[in-house]
């Protein structure tokens, strides 16, 4: 299944590194990420593919968002069809 990760913080070395380090570490791949600097906020959106498996999805999620926090991030991870759905004309 594929979600879309959105992640905001405070401009930093290591953010995009601490993101996808989480995403590997879990074997999900990284298939389009866009970031950028805006003044000092850090944006970034990634594209990924997480293994076919719900329990995965929602424990990637939980602890993602979680750890996020502790590293002064507001990363959200959403499901694919809910992102889709939600930016439906």
């Amino acid at each position: 299944m594929r979600a879309v990760i959105s992640v905001i913080g405070k401009d930093r070395p290591g953010i995009l590194a601490y993101a996808a380090n989480e995403c590997a570490r879990r074997n999900i791949n990284i298939e389009d990420v866009t970031q950028k600097v805006l003044e000092d906020m850090f944006t970034m959106i990634m594209i990924v593919t997480i293994p076919d498996n719900a329990d995965d999805y929602h424990a990637f999620k939980n602890e993602l968002e979680s750890s996020g926090e502790q590293q002064g991030l507001k990363i959200h991870v959403m499901h694919e069809d809910i992102f889709n759905a939600m930016h439906r004309i």
